[in-house]
């Protein structure tokens, strides 16, 4: 796995942390591929059960290496949307797993690092976080799920106010729109970015402590359901609850309950 991504598997927890600080985790071809790499692995393990995203250094992630389009790719179309379509592969492997997955996105998120932030289904930002779209300001348009996901996640009068102003919500903000589920607090920056990464741990140990299979398969049903009709929903909703009883997890939840339940009652 490149640099560029740290990668681990601890308990049933991936992480994977976007690593080039120097330039607030913008993507270049290196964090292109080494995103696709480990989404990829995290998804596929039938070891991983929840997977934590988050960031070295002062910023989650400000989208593109606009540095980079610039100077070593020639700001060549072909090139990125090429490169979009690597990082495309990996928001996929994410959104279409049954994995639950919780972004904690200390500091600045801006452009395709909004993308990444709605990849996840839990996110988590600091006090001093900052969130917008900030296509339009190097001419550009969203990618990385922005057009996708946005609109979903906070209604499209709320999407298109985001991507047709110069705009940065506050973390406040973000959380009253329903685009991050919290925000946490620090003394400083780096205390703050510190106390968004143990909340992110804390909200993917939560999931490995209790269904974990079952969360993932609620994560997948929710996620999913925007292919099918309301009545393909409803089947796929009882197949699932019903494949779900019959794991050994939940028989011994089921039994739990009802012993707990008749001594209460007795």
């Amino acid at each position: 796995m490149s640099d560029a991504i740290l990668f681990t598997v601890e308990e049933g927890m991936a992480r994977l942390t976007l690593n080039r600080p120097a330039r607030l985790n913008a993507f270049n071809a290196d964090l292109a591929h080494a995103w696709k790499d480990a989404t990829a692995e995290a998804t596929s393990r039938p070891d991983v059960k929840a997977i934590l995203i988050d960031a070295a250094g002062p910023a989650f992630c400000a989208g593109g290496d606009v540095i980079d389009m610039a100077t070593t790719m020639g700001a060549s179309g072909a090139e990125i949307t090429a490169l979009a379509e690597v990082i495309n592969a990996g928001i996929r492997s994410l959104t279409e797993s049954a994995v639950p997955v919780v972004a904690a996105a200390h500091g600045t998120t801006a452009g395709g690092g909004l993308g990444i932030l709605l990849s996840s289904d839990y996110a988590v930002v600091g006090s001093r976080s900052q969130l917008g779209s900030l296509y339009a300001n190097i001419g550009l348009t969203p990618d990385l799920s922005v057009s996708a996901q946005l609109a979903r996640a906070v209604g499209q009068r709320r999407a298109l106010q985001l991507v047709l102003q110069d705009r940065l919500l506050s973390a406040a903000e973000a959380v009253e729109w329903g685009l991050v589920a919290e925000s946490v607090e620090g003394a400083d920056g780096a205390a703050e970015a510190d106390a968004v990464r143990t909340r992110g741990e804390e909200i993917a140990r939560f999931w490995l402590a209790g269904a974990a299979d079952a969360y993932g398969q609620a994560k997948r049903l929710v996620r999913s359901q925007p292919e099918r009709s309301f009545v393909e929903q409803l089947t796929e909703e009882a197949r699932s609850i019903g494949a779900a009883l019959e794991t050994p997890d939940a028989q011994a939840r089921v039994a739990a309950f009802a012993a707990a339940s008749a001594r209460k009652s007795g």
